[in-house]
């Protein structure tokens, strides 16, 4: 009741003495209107308040007061009404704004909390970064200079310990409008001990995400390279556009890395890449450049786009910007809608492999593709209409085989072009099986460039085809709770027609797995078709436990005509695809997904001696502590799919917790097929609440006539606070008493 009586009086004796003044401040600001905008009365809660025969008001005992935004708690204010002054005894707490609190002992204030002097005082910005001084002169409500001051973001306890690291500063000026700290005569300290001085230095602080300044910095040691230190540069160009430049200067290089941003109201671009002198190459002068953007356009349309480009095969993979061997760019435009589908692009290859020339490959290729579904209501079922154009060329002029496996001319060019109409209907059948019937007719008309007489110079194909699917789902549920899922599929299909004489230039890498097991051809383009009569079945078992963890296994083989075996020569299945018989190899694929985080996935295909023609797993693992997956790899030889030899390989990457502020990672890829070492990494970081430093070593074990093994070794300290936010409090330290 005293709090509720002391509202109500001071609201009546200090909000008329405020009026006036705000007023005047608005008359004076450019901004404002004292015809649109009332002023705002000032609120004050206390134990008791006084008012004097001076004319002064007096609050004692849990002070609170509220003023434009402003919130101020003391133990004792009082207010002078004649000289517009408050005097407040602490502890204080003034929380201005929703980021910024001051904590002090003592302050002289004016009526409006803006300008004044704290003593004892302390600035906490986001709950993170303390501002500490002898004493803060606010100005204007915007400015906070503090004297004597010492800055930092770790957490400091009652124990008498200096902070990890902090900076000293004879003034910090705190810029509230542009949210900028600045310091004179700043020295960076470590456990108190002095590292380096700067006469000047500005940080943001932390509310602002986006300043010119430099970022954190990282020491970089490489045996092909050498040592050198990254400190990369942010410039600000304005709210939609940033620019970040990053020298790194050894005995033995000298790269500038860039990356250049910008926001567009419809969409965005990001180009990154770096220029480089050294002796390493052919060239003295090397480079890359990445870039890639997306637009939203009219229409429901989108643009992207994507540039690769390195300045020689080595550059990449010596630099350790990527491990790409093959690059592509690319200029697309498409529109997906609920029954239209259409887009259009432009890609070029760059092939960095030693073994691979790019003028006998199809280095510039041009699609575009359209399809229109249409539901009529009398036939029923769904009608889809589709046309793709496919061109590609390559730079050589050769009208010869060059002494390749595809024994065609090397400098060939081809264009198709591809039309489409399908009718598919789907039925419920008793019992609950599931039928689905589709028919359609297929044209597709190629030419042929530079054949050499190799292959006919043009050619069109009709290709009608038909198929009928039968799905079971079978449901169980144990009186564990556990619930069984079992579905076996049949399909039955033919294609017509016979494959024209041309080049397989587009379907030359078959992928047989559960994507494509009930598609009528496993080819991934037109230029060739699974023809005649095949069948493809399997079977698919899940298991959901109650516990929340839950399995699936799937089995299925195709089987095909006899006369299709002519699929398994030239101008077929490879060897390795698992698909070159008239019985298909038997494709086996599993997953096992824990609820404590736990992955397993598998797939292989099986041979009629039940040996594995090419296999796949993935295990990983993954929960608040630990992000850890493992790969393994096992692809049977095959010349026409570029493989000499058989390829088996292992590969990890993860990271682990083990501690409250460490964390540990590892990379490794191992060829077993060749028992040799791909590459090796470990890292280890610490983080708190106020800095993170991480230290990586890596080794590249690869070679080449011109590239070497190469060790790297890196060193990154940030101050958390300033250039990285520190959300997850789960690194912040605890004070024990």
């Amino acid at each position: 009741m005293t709090r509720l009586i002391a509202l109500l009086l001071t609201t009546a004796l200090v909000a008329p003495g405020v009026a006036p003044r705000q007023a005047a401040a608005q008359d004076v600001t450019p901004q404002a209107s004292t015809e649109t905008e009332s002023p705002q009365p000032a609120f004050l809660v206390a134990d008791d308040v006084q008012v004097t025969p001076d004319d002064k008001l007096i609050a004692t005992g849990n002070v609170e007061a509220l003023y434009q935004g402003r919130r101020l708690k003391a133990h004792s204010v009082t207010y002078d009404s004649k000289a517009e002054t408050l005097s407040i005894v602490g502890p204080i707490t003034l929380q201005d704004g929703e980021s910024t609190m001051i904590l002090a002992d003592q302050a002289e204030l004016d009526r409006d909390m803006a300008n004044g002097l704290l003593t004892g005082a302390r600035i906490v910005m986001e709950t993170q970064v303390q501002l500490a001084a002898n004493a803060i002169a606010r100005v204007e409500g915007r400015y906070s200079q503090l004297y004597k001051a010492a800055v930092t973001s770790c957490r400091i306890c009652e124990t008498g310990r200096p902070p990890l690291w902090q900076i000293r500063a004879r003034r910090v000026i705190h810029d509230q409008k542009e949210r900028q700290l600045y310091f004179d005569d700043a020295q960076l300290r470590v456990l108190d001990f002095p590292i380096f001085y700067l006469p000047r230095l500005r940080l943001p602080d932390p509310t602002l995400e986006r300043a010119t300044g430099f970022l954190i910095p990282s020491l970089h040691n490489s045996s092909r390279l050498g040592s050198g230190l990254k400190v990369p540069y942010f410039i600000r160009i304005d709210d939609h556009r940033d620019l970040t430049l990053t020298p790194f200067i050894t005995d033995k290089t000298r790269t500038l890395e860039f990356r250049y941003r910008q926001a567009f109201v419809n969409g965005d671009i990001q180009f990154k890449g770096a220029i480089s002198d050294d002796d390493f190459g052919v060239k003295s002068t090397r480079g890359y450049l990445f870039a890639e953007g997306e637009f939203e356009l009219k229409r429901d349309f989108k643009l992207s786009f994507d540039i690769e480009y390195a300045s020689d095969d080595t550059y990449l993979l010596g630099y350790g910007y990527t491990w790409k061997d093959r690059l592509e760019s690319e200029v697309a435009i498409e529109r997906a809608r609920r029954d239209e589908y259409m887009r259009g692009a432009i890609t070029v290859f760059d092939s960095l492999r030693f073994n691979e020339s790019n003028s006998t490959l199809p280095t510039l290729a041009g699609n575009a593709e359209y399809e229109r579904r249409l539901h009529p209501a009398r036939l029923g079922g769904e009608i889809r209409l589709g046309a793709a154009l496919h061109g590609h060329r390559r730079t050589s002029d050769l009208r010869t085989d060059g002494g390749d496996m595809d024994l065609w001319a090397d400098g060939r060019d081809m264009t198709r072009l591809t039309a489409s109409a399908d009718w598919i209907r789907n039925w419920t059948l008793p019992s609950g099986v599931l039928a689905r019937f589709q028919t359609g007719i297929a044209v597709d008309s190629f030419r042929i460039a530079q054949s050499g007489g190799l292959s006919a110079s043009s050619a069109t194909e009709v290709t009608p085809s038909t198929s009928l699917r039968l799905r079971w789902p079978l449901l169980k549920t144990t009186r564990g709770g556990a619930t069984h899922v079992i579905e076996p599929v049949a399909q039955l299909s033919w294609v017509g027609g016979s494959n024209p004489d041309i080049p397989n230039d587009e379907s030359t890498m078959i992928e047989f797995d559960e994507g494509n097991l009930f598609a009528m051809s496993r080819y991934t383009a037109p230029d060739r078709r699974e023809r005649g009569l095949n069948a493809a079945y399997g079977v698919r078992w899940t298991r959901y436990d109650p516990e929340g963890w839950e399995s699936t296994l799937a089995i299925g083989q195709v089987v095909r005509d006899e006369i299709e075996l002519e699929y398994s020569g030239l101008n077929g299945f490879t060897t390795a695809s698992g698909l070159q018989d008239n019985f298909s190899d038997l494709l086996v694929a599993g997953q096992l997904k824990l609820n404590n985080g736990l992955t397993v996935t598998g797939r292989s295909l099986f041979d009629d001696g039940f040996t594995a023609t090419k296999a796949e797993a993935r295990a990983s693992w993954q929960n608040d502590l630990t992000n850890i997956g493992a790969t393994y790899i096992w692809l049977r030889k095959d010349p026409r799919e570029n493989r000499a030899g058989d390829i088996s390989e292992w590969s990890l990457d993860g990271s682990y917790r083990f501690a409250r502020h460490w964390t540990g990672s590892a990379q490794w890829r191992y060829d077993v097929a060749s028992d040799s070492k791909v590459y090796a990494g470990v890292g280890l970081t610490y983080t708190n609440e106020c800095v993170e430093i991480a230290l990586k070593a890596s080794r590249r074990y690869t070679t080449s006539t011109i590239l070497r093994p190469s060790t790297d070794i890196s060193l990154t300290v940030g101050l958390r606070g300033f250039t990285a936010k520190a959300d997850d409090q789960s690194y912040v330290r605890n004070c024990k008493n």
